[in-house]
Order: C-alpha cells, then structure tokens, then sequence
C-alpha cells in the first residue's frame, strides 16, 4: 500500500499521507512520495490546486517518524534509506516552491514537520480539534523543513520565537487568532472546506492572480523600493489583463463584492 496517496478532484489535486498508524509521520518512503506527488501536480497544467492533508482524523501529520529514525541506528538498511541525499526537504518538497496555490487541510496533530509541512502551504484549513506546535524542541531534534523560516513570516518573529524555543503546542483557536490558520471549520469538515476554497480560487482568471501570488511571495523580506520593482516586472508580464479585468468590472461584472472570497 502507498503511503501518499494522489488523487484529481475537479481542479485541485489531494495529496494524502496515509498512515494514520503513524499518525501520518513521515519516514524515507513517505518523503519520496510526497515529492513524487508534488511533481505530478506540478506538471499538470489543468490541476490549479494542491490540498495536502493527512488520512483520518487524528493527525494532519506528526513529522518525521522518529521511531523509524532510531531504527536506523541498528538496522543498516533503513540508516541508508535516512541517509539517502533529499535536497530538495527532507520532509519530500518543502525547500521547493510551488507555482500554484496550496492549501493544508488539518484535522487533528499538526506537530514538528508536519507543522513545517503545513507552513509551506499558502493557506490553512483547521479543525476545531486542530494542535499546531514544535514538540520536538523537548528531545533535541531542529527543524530543518523551513520552519524557522517561514513560521516568521506568517505570524511575525515574536509569536514565532515563542513556538521555535518553547515547543507549546497550539489549539485552533489561538493558532487562528494569531493567523497561524486561516480558518476553523467543523471536526471532519477540514477537506471539503479546502476543496471548495480550491475551486473558488480556480474561478479566478488565473494569470494575474497567480502574478500577484508570486510578488507576494518573492517580494516579502526585500526593501519596499525593490519589493515595488518586481512588483512591476512580474505584474507587467501580464499586459493588457489588467485593461481587461476593467472593462468586466465596468460592464457590471463583480460589483458589490460579487465573487470576492473562497
């Protein structure tokens, strides 16, 4: 049986960690098929969203399968499968960066990589049941799946410090309150919200707003004069779309707020 699972739903893609015995924790087999999964999405033009999420409802994913890790130290088949060379996140693709949006769906344990694996996505769908938190502060393991990068970036430096060194682990409400999620939905109601959040964003035109996407993302942390620069480049690469948009808007198209929002 895999342990991701790949699977097109309308215009997004749902990419499943399937083993909920683990609580969907990620060993060397795991990480190899999330990458697979994520260049599959990538390379099909007509899947316009990728939800990740995790089978069952008690963990989104709890990171990398440490008792898998230890094993490692007296079996010497499963240290070379821990040692194989992942350069692009150790964790499958999480120091790549996806052309298209993405969305976390969490129900349940969103803990130590699978924490940093929900931080790559663009946006993030919890539970009322969710936990998000770096327990593995406690026993020594650093996180090497962006986390200490992109944590700051969502919530601010100083609510991120205090996730990276205490290792607290959050409930939804605090996690939402914070921006850490982007919305809190019923208990088993985590993928369908995301698919239909999916689906409003596929509705969009897609060329500018996948344009204003990556200035966002590219432009963060750059001066605000260079940060306007790409802002231009990128959004000058989609000439004539803007006029356009604005001739639908004049003929009555998305008034009032018509279609704003997913």
């Amino acid at each position: 049986m895999p342990e991701v699972t790949y699977e097109r739903r309308g215009v997004a893609v749902v990419l499943t960690i399937d083993r909920p015995e683990r609580r969907n924790a990620v060993d060397p087999a795991t990480a190899d098929q999330l990458l697979e999964g994520y260049r599959s999405f990538e390379a099909d033009d007509d899947a316009r969203v990728l939800v990740l999420t995790g089978s069952g409802d008690q963990a989104f994913c709890a990171g990398a399968d440490l008792k898998s890790a230890a094993a490692a130290l007296t079996d010497e088949g499963i240290a070379k499968q821990w040692l194989a060379p992942r350069p692009h996140g150790p964790l499958g693709f999480t120091r790549l960066a996806a052309s298209k949006p993405t969305i976390a769906a969490i129900s349940g344990y969103a803990l130590a990589g699978g924490l940093e694996l929900a931080l790559w996505c663009d946006l993030r769908v919890g539970t009322e049941t969710a936990r998000l938190g770096f327990p593995e502060r406690r026993w020594g393991v650093p996180l090497i799946d962006g986390g200490t990068q992109r944590l700051p970036r969502i919530v601010g430096m100083g609510r991120a410090l205090d996730m990276i060194l205490s290792g607290r682990i959050l409930e939804s409400d605090e996690a939402l309150a914070m921006g850490l999620l982007t919305e809190i939905v019923p208990p088993g109601k985590h993928l369908d919200r995301a698919l239909e959040m999916a689906e409003g964003l596929a509705s969009f035109p897609q060329e500018t707003m996948l344009a204003d996407r990556r200035s966002a993302l590219e432009g963060f942390g750059l001066p605000l004069a260079d940060g306007l620069a790409l802002e231009a480049e990128i959004g000058g690469a989609v000439p004539g779309l803007g006029v356009e948009g604005a001739a639908r808007f004049a003929g009555g198209e998305g008034r009032g707020g018509e279609g704003a929002g997913v």
